[in-house]
């Protein structure tokens, strides 16, 4: 078979490529973390390669899954569906390059798109939903899958498929399951037509499967090290995956035949019908391969990217848990040593190299090579030429004694010196594992070491969990109760809104309530009144929408008193909900900016009482849907009140184990983190939240499916100290 070779790169995103649509004849569309759509189509100058036509911007996160509709009277050169973390699925015409139709719905990240024989658009979501639109309205919705569903697939002959994060393939008939298919180990996360014998699918499990339609399993391709996220067919037989290990690899007949190293992770990989692949890789390019050699890029651009391939790999290399280009060079071992025993690791070349100073002779005794392979220390290290899994320090120490012909006293020093330079900090032994001369959990001369007692090493967090509730408790009262007369003052000369401003004993029992609420050191002595609440709901429930935030503001700072939350609860239970009502009237459009964010403090106030827990966790998915839908309205402190409700709720849903509230949380929380256009703090106290979840949530495996690791290696990066940190804490979930 001939060999694919670089064809053409495209230059154009400003982030991860996630998504690949081949629009027939027209052209490729891409979808990308920078929140955009690119269409590109062929250089009529040079057919070979590939020009931008068009970008589509309309999505307010991250773009993923794409779909092609053909030219037809309404869309003269085709549309394009597109869908969102930001849960929106948007209908492109391509000609104008405008969105036709705004697909509002999935109350999580937009995950998998089809396109029916009849127009309709099938979409699924990290919300366990599927749904079916048509003219822009959900015509069918359902729960798929107990857990995310990670892809759909629609084929020509009618049958719906899904797969899901619960490691199984679905097979619809209408809302109707009428076939399971199981034998992945992990999520599935990509579906494919496989022409004349059934479906393709890439899992988290590092494997692709071939399935019948009938659900039997015909053949497993296994090559990957990682997840696989991508899987195409093309007519010829030919299949071509993508995955979290940087490579795409082509299978022939379920053997793989050949292997591109990508400089990231493959997001998707899709045939051209010509039989070239088109791959989206995280590095921002979209690079398309080819075996004709009309096609083959010059020798010039193929030599740069060889050598860009060569330059990832080595700053991706480690050693002892550094980089490999961090090491010292040899002329590190012109140095006398401190102390007999101590060891260094240098750089030869590719390879780190350890030593041991020798007092006696006063030099430095080489050991031997020590390196990590690209990834981290889990794929297992060289020494002497041989390749260690070093999943057990204690196997590894024992080979080398017995190699060496030393004496397994020897033993603990050298599995220290294996966990030292080998960045395995965390090592736990396997409970299951008997030493041959002890029969305990390790042989230890002497005594138990500390790092093999048998209890895990506590993994040690700056900043996650969150513990307690956040709020907002100061105020300028002078400035409400300023405003509120004011307004007052403006309904009693209205002679058409005279009946809703207050009378003067009302206006009166303002100032009375301001100064118990500024006392704070006596709330647990002082006391708020039926009447005074009885007041507020009066003032909220019937002045105008462009009156409320005074009030608001007011009621955020009544709810921190107990008995003003207290009052509060006994209200909505005699049936007036006045917190819905007035959330509702605050974020109904048009927007109020100060309305927005005297809410969005308000509902973050209501933490900060036990007895309002319930009413905050009955009504979670709707105040975070519609808070989602005004924030093009969010000021600077709304983005920060905003994170901050987010971190409440995450750590309410934490303590009350509801993992679908958590899902919507998550996915909230990582759209705060990844905007780049965020201040510091909306963006800490999101990546606190994220990574509250998922060390004590339950979502651990949604927050690594929504690719956490990206967002904390972007905050490691970032020059907030504090942000760098929990960067840093996220990262350590994701091992």
């Amino acid at each position: 078979m001939a060999e694919y070779r670089l064809g053409v790169q495209l230059h154009g995103h400003a982030d991860d490529v996630r998504g690949i649509c081949v629009c027939g004849d027209a052209g490729i569309a891409t979808s990308s973390r920078d929140g955009t759509v690119k269409f590109w189509t062929r250089n009529p100058e040079k057919k070979s390669e590939y020009v931008l036509s068009k970008t589509l911007a309309g999505h307010s996160s991250f773009v993923g899954p794409l779909a092609w509709i053909r030219p037809s009277d309404r869309f003269s050169e085709g549309g394009i569906v597109s869908g969102g973390m930001d849960t929106f699925v948007f209908l492109w015409d391509l000609h104008k390059g405008e969105v036709v139709e705004r697909m509002k719905g999935h109350n999580s990240q937009v995950t998998g798109l089809a396109v029916d024989t009849n127009g309709d658009i099938i979409s699924s979501s990290m919300d366990c939903t599927v749904r079916r639109w048509r003219n822009g309205n959900a015509v069918e919705v359902w729960e798929a899958h107990k857990v995310a569903v990670q892809t759909v697939l629609k084929l020509p002959t009618g049958e719906l498929f899904t797969g899901s994060s619960d490691s199984t393939i679905k097979l619809w008939k209408g809302r109707t399951c009428i076939q399971t298919f199981s034998g992945h180990a992990d999520t599935v996360r990509c579906l494919a037509a496989m022409p004349g014998l059934g479906i393709l699918s890439a899992s988290h499990d590092s494997t692709i499967k071939l399935w019948a339609l009938t659900g039997q399993p015909l053949l497993e391709m296994i090559g990957h090290s990682s997840l696989v996220y991508s899987v195409d067919a093309h007519s010829s037989g030919l299949i071509a995956s993508g995955s979290e290990d940087r490579f795409l690899k082509i299978w022939k007949d379920g053997v793989c035949v050949q292997s591109i190293e990508h400089p990231g992770c493959i997001w998707d990989a899709k045939f051209l019908e010509n039989g070239d692949i088109v791959t989206a890789c995280s590095d921002g390019t979209v690079r398309i391969w080819t075996t004709d050699t009309n096609r083959f890029c010059s020798d010039e651009e193929l030599a740069a990217y060889t050598d860009l391939i060569s330059q990832y790999t080595l700053s991706r290399k480690t050693v002892g848990g550094l980089k490999l280009t961090d090491l010292p060079g040899v002329e590190a071992l012109q140095v006398p040593g401190n102390s007999d025993g101590q060891t260094l690791i240098v750089r030869e070349g590719d390879n780190g190299v350890a030593y041991s100073w020798n007092s006696a002779e006063f030099k430095w005794d080489k050991i031997g090579e020590v390196v990590d392979g690209p990834g981290d220390a889990a794929q297992g290290q060289v020494h002497d030429g041989v390749r260690y899994d070093f999943d057990d320090p204690y196997a590894v120490a024992d080979k080398w004694l017995l190699k060496e012909n030393l004496p397994l006293t020897y033993r603990q020093q050298v599995v220290e010196f294996i966990l030292q330079n080998s960045g395995q900090n965390n090592f736990v032994p396997d409970p299951s594992f008997r030493d041959p001369y002890t029969g305990g959990n390790a042989y230890v001369p002497g005594g138990q070491p500390s790092s093999s007692n048998g209890n895990a090493p506590k993994q040690i967090f700056k900043h996650i969990p969150k513990s307690g509730m956040l709020s907002f408790e100061t105020a300028q009262f002078d400035g409400i109760l300023k405003k509120v007369t004011e307004f007052n003052a403006a309904l009693s000369s209205d002679s058409e809104q005279k009946q809703l401003s207050l009378s003067e004993t009302e206006m009166s029992r303002l100032p009375a309530i301001v100064k118990v609420l500024k006392e704070t050191s006596f709330y647990h002595t002082s006391k708020l009144a039926d009447a005074d609440m009885a007041l507020l709901v009066k003032i909220l429930m019937s002045w105008p929408a462009k009156m409320m935030f005074p009030v608001i503001d007011f009621l955020r700072m009544f709810v921190l008193h107990p008995d003003g939350a207290a009052l509060v609860l006994k209200t909505i239970e005699t049936g007036n909900d006045v917190l819905m009502e007035t959330f509702l009237k605050a974020v109904a459009p048009p927007v109020q900016p100060a309305n927005l964010l005297t809410i969005l403090k308000a509902v973050t106030n209501l933490f900060d009482s036990s007895c309002l827990h319930q009413w905050l966790r009955i009504h979670c998915a709707e105040i975070i849907d519609s808070v989602t839908n005004c924030k093009s309205s969010f000021s600077k402190n709304a983005h920060l009140a905003y994170a901050t409700l987010l971190l409440n709720y995450a750590v309410l849903s934490i303590e009350s184990k509801d993992e679908q509230s958590q899902a919507q949380i998550l996915s909230a929380a990582l759209e705060i983190a990844e905007d780049d256009a965020q201040d510091f703090d909306s963006k800490y106290r999101a990546l606190v939240a994220i990574g509250s979840l998922m060390q004590k949530g339950l979502v651990k495996s949604l927050a690594l499916d929504l690719d956490v690791k990206s967002v904390a290696s972007s905050a490691k990066a970032s020059m907030d100290s504090k942000i760098a940190e929990v960067g840093a804490d996220i990262e350590l979930l994701t091992r």
